[in-house]
């Protein structure tokens, strides 16, 4: 079992920049690939990014591609998302998540077996 707890959300001008945590729970933190997913009031959840357990595999969707960059300390249990340029369009709820299946470029909710609760970011124009 795997608990995740986002951090560092908040309200931010457009233009500017977050990073995001997300401590994981448990030993076996490093098998999970991770991945980061938004999700925007009446709209379906989205894929932001995704590391894998090692952390030398990442992949984005086109909306974040060189403004998002995703990485992870194993040693410390932790994820991140710095978030870069941000837009009033990446205002959202942003959750964490892992996947057992450390391979590939998955980016269907349904396929992550861990979620955490999410962390609000609010980007003002």
């Amino acid at each position: 079992q795997v608990q995740l707890v986002e951090s560092g959300g908040g309200l931010v001008q457009a233009g500017g920049s977050l990073r995001l945590s997300c401590l994981a729970s448990g030993r076996t933190f490093s098998r999970y690939a991770m991945g980061w997913f938004r999700q925007a009031p009446g709209k379906e959840r989205e894929f932001v990014a995704r590391i894998s357990g090692s952390g030398d595999s990442t992949n984005y969707a086109d909306s974040v591609k060189g403004r998002f960059i995703i990485s992870r300390d194993n040693a410390k249990n932790t994820l991140y998302l710095q978030m870069n340029s941000l837009k009033s369009e990446d205002t959202a709820v942003y959750l964490c998540a892992g996947d057992s299946t450390d391979w590939g470029r998955r980016v269907l909710p349904a396929l992550y077996n861990y979620w955490g609760r999410g962390t609000q970011v609010t980007i003002s124009s």
